[in-house]
């Protein structure tokens, strides 16, 4: 399975959230797609539809194929504390969202773009693996070729990287620090990951 390009506005439709960001189409019409739109009747879905339902709603928020996607899990898994954070956190924790969380991109897709494009350096280090998983303490930066891109400077002008506690970043250097692992009350995602362990225990 290729990784989904279609329209985006139809996902966020279906999950009936934003979940790409910003976005007039759905704000206009946030009801579920289809050609009953509001008026259609839906029936009670059951405890494993509501499961995936949340499952592909955290996939399709980080932009991460099924496969990659338990993986991370398994990860999680293996890794002490409670499972459902631990998945939020290594999720987190890639190149491509900390990119869009110091809002070098202006979205998950387009970060993923920045970083296969070489124009990312992980502590010093041109990195161009989206999944790439950051350590508490690593440097990202924008590499010196990509720091005159009009799109990287477009997004760095209406970023908002300084909310998230777990980043620092410096304008003029054009770099951030990946300070450590969010907790799970400053991940601002609207995702029940506890729905998410419940459908892979089964």
């Amino acid at each position: 399975m290729a990784r989904y390009i279609g329209p985006k506005t139809k996902i966020a439709r279906k999950f009936r959230e934003a979940i790409f960001g910003a976005d007039k189409a759905f704000e206009k019409r946030s009801y579920p797609p289809g050609q009953h739109g509001q008026a259609r009747k839906r029936s009670k879905p059951t405890e494993y539809a509501i499961q995936l339902f949340e499952k592909q709603k955290a996939k399709y928020t980080y932009g991460i194929l099924e496969r990659q996607f338990y993986k991370t899990f398994e990860e999680a898994a293996r890794k002490r504390g409670i499972t459902g954070e631990n998945l939020l956190k290594f999720l987190e924790a890639r190149l491509d969202n900390t990119v869009f969380r110091m809002g070098i991109a202006p979205t998950r897709s387009a970060a993923r773009q920045v970083v296969s494009h070489c124009h990312i350096t992980v502590n010093g280090k041109i990195v161009n693996i989206a999944s790439y998983t950051l350590k508490p303490g690593d440097i990202v930066a924008v590499r010196e070729k990509a720091k005159t891109l009009e799109m990287i400077n477009d997004s760095l002008a209406h970023s908002n990287a300084k909310r998230y506690n777990w980043i620092s970043w410096d304008d003029k250097a054009m770099s951030g620090t990946f300070l450590a692992m969010p907790e799970r009350d400053q991940i601002p995602e609207n995702i029940k990951e506890q729905l998410i362990v419940e459908l892979y225990s089964k």
